[in-house]
């Protein structure tokens, strides 16, 4: 599908702004917060959806307190999200007046995401939201949030919620003009990559190594957070939101920035949070005689492939499905405990109960609770289980 014709069939958009266009070192840059509301209000007169996931309240924050300061710690930068969140809906509140369009603040931790029944419950929320015909303006909650319920940065806020809207495109703004094929410091002639089919390891080393925008996430994060909201089936879009009329441009199908096609395969909603969100709890190393019929014929994983088991958790819990070699495979949701596992990994399925007194199932995880992941694709996957 060309670029333009993917846009125009595009009716639910997540546009995520990144700290680099939103501020300065002299605060919130509100003729650029205005000039972006008017661009996404007139996305919303075409008919889309609209969800804008916006970073800059930890800098505008900041410079609220004192123009020039850096919180370093993190009680600083919570305390700095406290003082620039309020100034950063505000601006929002006051330029999207201008247009007709009302607002709401939500804030999210990566706990609100990780659970499933809080998953659910922020989704309708949003839906509820959007059926109002309000735009909600989605961060971090960077005021409470701590390293254990962190999402890590709004990269990959904005493709979970991506997944989670069932979003058809992610517009990624930040301040450089897209992805490159190399570090332009140590190569001048690195060039704009216009197309992505496919995350390889040679576009994810190029994009580690090349420097980041203001905020949290750089350029490696941009490229995280597309793959995965192609693996959920939507496209993104990295381009540089400090250009006047961006939205405009690629509303009209202009070819700026990097476009990342989805996959053709894409996860199901339901699947994506299993992989991607699901915090896993533990590990199943499992054989090699159990791969295959697992990663290529789609098949449940039973006790009897089951080598080793690491962690504590419940059943119900989400574990990662490790091959031999520590490469992880597979995200799924474990039938038994680990206990349970511990006394049944290697035996077969009609052995469960002699061993244990009972059998509930007799899968270990039930493929429709399973997401394996292609072997070939192991750089790309690992990059993404470690958002």
């Amino acid at each position: 599908m060309k670029r333009a014709e993917l846009i125009a069939a595009s009716r639910r958009v997540v546009v995520k702004v990144g700290s680099g266009v939103l501020t300065s070192a002299q605060g919130l840059d509100t003729r650029r917060v205005a000039e972006l509301a008017g661009q996404i209000a007139r996305l919303l007169e075409g008919g889309r959806q609209v969800v804008l996931v916006s970073s800059g309240a930890v800098a505008s924050g900041a410079a609220k307190l004192r123009p020039g300061f850096t919180p370093a710690s993190i009680p600083e930068k919570q305390a700095a999200a406290a003082l620039g969140q309020s100034r950063l809906m505000q601006a929002y509140e006051d330029a999207f007046a201008a247009h007709g369009v009302k607002v709401a603040q939500v804030l999210l931790t990566g706990a609100d995401l990780h659970r499933r029944k809080r998953y659910l419950n922020a989704r309708n929320t949003l839906f509820t939201l959007l059926d109002w015909g309000v735009l909600p303006i989605i961060n971090e909650n960077d005021t409470v949030a701590v390293a254990e319920i962190k999402l890590g940065d709004n990269d990959n806020l904005a493709a979970t919620l991506t997944n989670l809207l069932a979003a058809d495109l992610l517009i990624n703004l930040t301040n450089v003009e897209g992805i490159l094929d190399a570090d332009p410091r140590a190569n001048p002639g690195a060039e704009l990559i216009p197309r992505v089919e496919k995350v390889t390891p040679e576009l994810l080393k190029a994009a580690s190594s090349q420097p980041g925008a203001v905020g949290r996430g750089g350029v490696l994060s941009k490229v995280k957070a597309a793959e995965k909201a192609a693996r959920c089936g939507a496209a993104t879009i990295v381009a540089n939101g400090t250009v006047d009329g961006i939205l405009d441009q690629l509303a009209a199908g202009d070819d700026r920035g990097t476009l990342f096609l989805p996959h053709d395969d894409p996860l199901t909603r339901r699947k994506a949070w299993i992989a991607f969100d699901s915090e896993p709890a533990g590990e199943l190393v499992v054989d090699e005689g159990a791969v295959r019929p697992l990663c290529e014929k789609g098949k449940s994983l039973l006790a009897a492939g089951i080598v080793t088991v690491r962690g504590s958790f419940l059943a119900g819990a989400a574990v990662r499905v490790l091959g031999p070699g520590e490469t992880v495979i597979g995200v799924g949701l474990s039938n038994y405990a680990s206990e349970e596992l511990g006394k049944i990994q290697g035996l077969r399925s009609d052995e469960i109960e002699g061993r244990l007194g009972y059998k509930d199932y007799d899968e270990v995880i039930h493929r429709d609770n399973l997401v394996m992941f292609d072997l070939e694709d192991e750089e790309s996957v690992a990059c993404l289980l470690s958002s």
